[in-house]
């Protein structure tokens, strides 16, 4: 029996969603919601976002049985659904050319983003350079440090990166630092906010742009197995390749959806990105949800090796998921993650973003729990080419000393 998420246009998952915003930003806010009722179903704008998607982005994704996983875990059959494998390596570009699409119709010239990890970056950089706008992305100086792969491909991209030396100097900060640059520069700017957080519309709007993998996922389940999963798993950072995988089975029976944070350094250490296994209701970026803060209410700041999971919060669709138990939330430390990480290398022969690495890792205790006969989909949201660096150096691996065992050099 489907439940359906009450959200549709106002702006609210349950008590949770919202817009609250600076008076400045309401006019854009408003004109995006028109923009997007507007040519959500115009013929023209679904045959250039779904042109795009095929021959710019590579969608459909492959669906590939994890075969070495599935012998290893002893449980459920695994799948993957790879949306490494899109264009610019993320799931991201799903979203961002759908904005892209929105922002030029809407006559915007200027194009602003916040990144964590930098996939979001990389891919608001590739569509703003596609279709001629200026862009420029606010980053972290910490995710600057341990993602500098991708701030060189948004460069060359001809996006300017901004640095943030404010907090903690990651996700929350860039974000913040985005805003306020959206309230001076409302009338031209369009702002392509990353993930399902933000003031309504922009959960709403992200969530429809990212349910392309699970309408997907549907259909090449039904085709290789001849049913629906029996879970999927994904992380949850703000949390769009999660509600992208998941919308369409939301209240579906025999479905699991399982969501998985970052614990970071542990739970009872404070030093982690889970806000909906230890945050409680509150505002951050425009919307109501879990929020990981004080007592005082004051914003606390989030942990995770990922750097797309280090946000203290997430989506409100979420919060609405779990408070209504139309989804299950854990969480998984650093270390955990390397180990997924680790596994999915050696057995599968990818490299997984460490976002990705903390669902791999509990995939396997969902696997055993289904049991043989059963089908699991983990939705690998991203390759890991940006995180080799964090992972080496979490390790303790040496380049020079990988290549005397490689024998090259």
């Amino acid at each position: 029996m489907r439940q359906k998420v009450s959200e549709e246009s106002s702006g609210y998952f349950g008590p949770f969603g919202g817009r609250f915003v600076p008076e400045t930003l309401i006019h854009a806010l408003e004109e995006l919601e028109e923009a997007y009722e507007r040519y959500r179903d115009d013929p023209d704008f679904v045959e250039e976002r779904d042109r795009l998607a095929r021959d710019f982005v590579g969608r459909p994704t492959p669906f590939m049985f994890a075969e070495r996983l599935t012998r290893k875990w002893g449980g459920a059959d695994v799948w993957f659904k790879r949306e490494d494998l899109a264009h610019t390596g993320a799931h991201k570009i799903n979203n961002a050319l759908g904005q892209i699409l929105l922002a030029d119709r809407m006559g915007k010239e200027r194009i602003i983003a916040e990144t964590g990890a930098g996939q979001h970056g990389v891919a608001t950089a590739t569509v703003a350079a596609l279709y001629g706008k200026e862009c420029v992305v606010y980053m972290g100086e910490e995710d600057i440090r341990r993602q500098a792969p991708n701030v060189v491909r948004m460069k060359l991209l001809g996006t300017e990166v901004r640095p943030v030396t404010s907090g903690a100097r990651t996700l929350k900060d860039a974000t913040s630092e985005a805003i306020r640059d959206w309230v001076a520069n409302v009338e031209d700017t369009h702002y392509i906010i990353g993930s399902v957080v933000g003031p309504a519309p922009y959960p709403r709007i992200v969530r429809d742009l990212q349910s392309v993998i699970g309408h997907e996922i549907e259909a090449q389940a039904n085709k290789r197995f001849g049913a629906t999963p029996d879970a999927v798993v994904a992380c949850v950072g703000g949390g769009s390749n999660a509600i992208g995988a998941f919308h369409p089975f939301v209240g579906r029976d025999g479905v699991r959806l399982i969501g998985v944070e970052a614990a970071g350094r542990g739970i009872e250490t404070g030093e982690h990105g889970a806000s909906l296994t230890e945050g409680s209701p509150g505002v951050l970026h425009g919307n109501l949800s879990y929020v990981l803060q004080t007592e005082g209410g004051q914003i606390r700041e989030a942990h995770s090796i990922s750097a797309g999971l280090d946000y203290p919060s997430v989506g409100p669709e979420h919060a609405y998921l779990k408070d209504n138990a139309l989804a299950e939330y854990v969480s998984v430390t650093d270390a955990d993650a390397l180990e997924g990480f680790t596994t999915c290398c050696r057995l599968e022969g990818i490299i997984p973003a460490l976002e990705t690495s903390h669902a791999i890792f509990h995939a396997e205790t969902v696997a055993k729990e289904l049991g043989p006969g059963k089908n699991l989909v983990i939705n690998i949201s991203g390759r890991g080419d940006k995180d080799v660096a964090v992972v080496a150096e979490a390790l303790g691996v040496d380049a020079r000393e990988a290549e005397e065992v490689s024998g090259e050099g």
